[in-house]
């Protein structure tokens, strides 16, 4: 998904990201302009689209600012934005109590409270305005739009399909009886079915921004169901489905020398440092090499790190990744069964094996359903 966004620069810390798609989108605005009017007004309309999104993410920002939530990124589509959270702490935070409420209000509050704002300032200007005309939202006539693309995208995300704002918060209640992937999966179809019925419901119109929207809920109800599928990949794996268990050890009496010999002759970048079967400490090559130019030779237990955790096999992938990224500098976590080293788990070939572990699963739940 990263792949096909374009990057629009950092706000209060928080990298913002625009889907190609929602480039792509400007084009249909423009298409569906009027000989008479001409592509700029098309171009007025998705400015306006823009705006909408923009108040509605504004809004979610400065909640989730409010409620302490850290975001790492925020992907921008036509019908809203995708939040990354940069740890897993905020996306449990996200998702109950009383947050995943105020998130899930703030986005249709602002664009519907913009949007009465709006129409009660432009028929105060003008009591003979024509808001309520039909069609509601056109190139051909932008104030109208203007507050009706607000009040749209507002009263959109009061509907209970995924990944609409209302069918988020039915998804984490639903996720209390039912289990969290079987609700989400059942609001991911809900929110296809309703996109599916708006690009129907266009076309049978001559509305082109229906079908628009349409297109992009079922998008994005693809985007949340592949979350929703690494997240089960993530809460259901244990570390002996995705340990390293072909490594090399080094010893503290082992020179620095010959650390870098073992270096060369692996493709690891950590080593856990162990005195018979006990693990005594962790070091990487770069900190070898480091210490080499710097010092000459000397021995491992001079520069090995001894801050570091243990896993279990029978820890789950969540566990360790909440480790990694509360560590600061953690990049290997060993795997012991009592005071035996079994596996190791590192940064490096962690997101490897999430994503073979995904395409594994894929292949079971296929089979299974064939």
């Amino acid at each position: 998904m990263r792949g096909w966004s374009i990057p629009l620069g950092r706000w209060m810390g928080v990298e913002i990201r625009i889907h190609t798609f929602f480039v792509m989108l400007a084009v249909i605005c423009m298409l569906s302009s009027s000989p008479g009017t001409g592509i700029a007004t098309g171009l007025g309309l998705w400015v306006l689209i823009v705006a909408a999104v923009a108040v509605r993410e504004t809004a979610r920002l400065l909640v989730a600012a409010w409620l302490g939530l850290r975001l790492r990124t925020i992907m921008l589509l036509p019908i809203g934005g995708l939040f990354a959270y940069a740890n897993p702490e905020s996306q449990e935070q996200a998702g109950s109590g009383g947050a995943q409420y105020a998130l899930a209000l703030a986005g249709p509050v602002a664009n519907l409270a913009t949007g009465l704002v709006l129409a009660a300032a432009l028929k105060g200007a003008s009591g003979d305005f024509a808001l309520v005309a039909t069609p509601f939202i056109t190139p051909g006539a932008l104030l109208r739009s203007m507050v009706w693309l607000q009040l749209f995208l507002g009263m959109l995300h009061l509907l209970p399909a995924y990944p609409l704002d209302a069918g988020r918060v039915l998804r984490s209640n639903l996720a209390r009886t039912h289990g969290a992937t079987p609700a989400s999966r059942a609001l991911v179809g809900l929110g296809q079915l309703l996109a599916l019925a708006a690009i129907f419901a266009g076309f049978f119109l001559r509305d082109p921004i229906l079908p628009a929207a349409g297109f992009f809920i079922f998008i994005g109800a693809q985007v949340e169901d592949q979350g929703v599928f690494y997240q089960s990949v993530v809460d259901t794996v244990q570390m002996r489905e995705v340990m390293l268990t072909d490594f090399a050890v080094l010893s503290p009496s082992d020179t620095l020398a010959d650390a870098l010999v073992r270096c060369v002759h692996s493709l690891q970048e950590d080593f856990p440092v162990v005195r018979g079967s006990q693990l005594v400490g962790i070091v990487n090559r770069q900190r070898i090499v480091e210490s080499l130019r710097a010092d000459g030779n000397g021995y491992i237990q001079g520069v090995m790190s001894r801050s570091f955790q243990v896993a279990k096999p029978e820890d789950t992938l969540g566990t360790i990744i909440r480790r990694i990224t509360v560590g600061r500098g953690l990049t290997l976590i060993p795997v012991a069964e009592g005071e035996k080293i079994v596996g190791m788990v590192s940064v490096q070939n962690l997101m490897t094996s999430m994503s073979l572990l995904a395409e594994q699963r894929k292949l079971e739940r296929m089979d299974s359903g064939s």
